[in-house]
């Protein structure tokens, strides 16, 4: 499960579409994603705010508002059921709600590909080394077994073939009775996450 956390910034510029005619809330998903692919205009800020009689702000909030929540839907390919339960915070009707859901439908693919040919500067998990290293004795002890896991975490920078400039990476060690806590701690995170009391917790979440 997967809800996405709107900030007060997002959920007030969000409620404008809560004042215009569902019709005009697809237009706004349609220059939403035209910005994505092309970059931002302030003439058509300008002109849809002509049209509605609006000022320029209120329409460059609602599709920069828009814009947030189709990216961020995508990026963690939230599902159908984690994307309606994240746009109920926002106080908005079934209507609206389903006007929303279809433009996430509709277009995430397109979403994470023009996300993904954007320039990052955040690493990025490329690939992932590991060996068993096992101690059978030492000077004070003749015969053990201690068994140690050893890891490379290589991480790369941006898009494109990995270079010397673009990559980095970290070494980890622990023992093999850590990794299965580690394990199952996230695996009951994860199954409490899905339960209906984190659901109407994260809703809250500010």
């Amino acid at each position: 499960m997967m809800l996405l956390v709107l900030s007060e910034e997002h959920k007030e510029h969000l409620s404008f579409l809560l004042n215009v005619d569902t019709a005009v809330v697809a237009e706004f998903g349609r220059i939403a994603l035209e910005f994505l692919r092309r970059g931002s205009s302030p003439k058509i800020y300008e002109g849809a705010a002509r049209k509605l009689c609006v000022p320029v702000d209120l329409v460059q909030h609602g599709v920069e508002g828009l814009m947030f929540l189709m990216t961020e839907s995508s990026k963690h390919m939230i599902s159908e059921v984690d994307f309606l339960d994240s746009v109920l915070a926002l106080g908005f009707g079934d209507e609206l709600n389903q006007i929303l859901l279809q433009l996430y439908l509709q277009h995430h693919s397109e979403i994470r590909s023009i996300l993904s040919q954007l320039p990052s500067t955040l690493p990025a998990y490329h690939n992932l080394e590991w060996r068993l290293d096992v101690q059978l004795a030492s000077r004070s002890i003749r015969q053990q077994v201690a068994p140690t896991l050893m890891m490379r975490l290589l991480l790369k920078r941006g898009t494109g073939e990995i270079t010397s400039t673009s990559s980095s990476s970290m070494v980890l060690q622990t023992d093999p009775s850590t990794l299965l806590h580690l394990i199952s701690t996230l695996e009951a995170a994860l199954a409490a996450m899905k339960t209906s009391h984190s659901r109407r917790i994260l809703r809250n979440i500010k």
